[in-house]
């Protein structure tokens, strides 16, 4: 069973001089209770993909091809009502800084019963003692004083937390989660990732977890999509992903993880640097970068191809370059 379908999507910026392509052809699903990680470099089309989803993208940007299919009903040609009661009711979304998701001048039980009541049909009242249940869900102590203190009167891990029941509040299928712990220290960082993997297994809800962290993605993924450049380059189990990577982006970011086991003086790196939307070369997109290009891989671009558990957009598995190996 398949909660969200992403199918063939395009972004593209219109401007003066032409159009650019941020996103050119992403192909996903999440299953109901299951967490997509979606990683890679800043400018990799994450974030964006996240918006694209939510019906968040920014003028002049523009979904310019694919479908967005949610429970079966696609979302992307939505008008904007029709989308703005989808965005809260079936997808709840997590951001990066809870200060730009929370209000400074409400309360924040008023902004949960706000969002409770705006979705569903119930009381003031009612409203109010879900706000308090969600508040004690996402681990906040002494919720029913702390629901009428403003935003400034929390840290940072418990503005987040508040975020998150936010995210919650109406009980959407899909949580779309952009970098939801960057910003928070390590051990706040895992109480946060503890709770989204508690609401995804009491719940069922979906989540699509951003983030430029493998570590986050270890252990808290069930799949992996990786983006470079607008384009997934290899998807699958995040074990597999992580272990035995078929991609060589894949493998060049395992392998830039500093291994605490290792005395080196230098980390590993991926020579060179994410191309610019009016730069993107020709072929595969990685390939000024990649150790094991060949000429194939500087004119074709490839899709992806089965590689193992996982499938990974790169040459080196298809079929007549694996018989040529052998």
């Amino acid at each position: 069973m398949t909660l969200l379908q992403v199918k063939d999507l395009v972004v593209e910026f219109p401007h003066r001089h032409g159009t650019l392509r941020a996103l050119d052809h992403i192909s996903f699903d999440i299953a109901p209770g299951e967490i997509l990680g979606v990683v890679g470099e800043s400018g990799a089309g994450k974030s964006l993909t996240g918006a694209a989803i939510i019906g968040l993208l920014e003028p002049p940007g523009r979904i310019a091809g694919g479908e967005i299919v949610l429970e079966g009903q696609r979302i992307d040609k939505l008008p904007f009502e029709a989308m703005r009661h989808i965005r809260g009711r079936k997808i709840g979304a997590i951001f990066q800084d809870p200060l730009t998701s929370l209000n400074p001048l409400y309360t924040i039980g008023r902004q949960l019963t706000e969002t409770i009541r705006a979705h569903l049909p119930v009381s003031e009242t009612e409203a109010r003692r879900r706000a308090i249940s969600l508040l004690q869900d996402t681990g906040i102590p002494a919720a029913e004083q702390r629901i009428d203190h403003f935003p400034h009167q929390f840290s940072g891990g418990m503005r987040q937390r508040v975020v998150i029941a936010l995210a919650l509040a109406a009980e959407p299928k899909l949580i779309v989660a952009d970098e939801p712990t960057t910003a928070l220290d390590v051990s706040i960082q895992a109480q946060i990732i503890q709770l989204l993997k508690k609401v995804c297994k009491e719940r069922g809800a979906a989540v699509m977890l951003i983030t430029h962290d493998m570590g986050v993605i270890a252990e808290t993924c069930d799949r992996v999509a990786v983006l470079y450049a607008g384009r997934v380059a290899e998807i699958g189990p995040v074990h597999e992903v992580i272990h035995q990577p078929a991609h060589p982006y894949t493998a060049g970011l395992m392998a830039a993880i500093p291994d605490m086991a290792s005395d080196r003086e230098r980390l590993n790196q991926i020579d060179g640097a994410m191309p610019r939307l009016n730069a993107i070369p020709t072929g595969c997109a990685y390939n000024p970068r990649c150790p094991q290009r060949f000429d194939r891989c500087l004119h074709e671009r490839p899709e992806l191809l089965p590689a193992g558990a996982t499938r990974a957009a790169c040459w080196l598995h298809e079929p007549a370059t694996l018989e040529t190996a052998r």
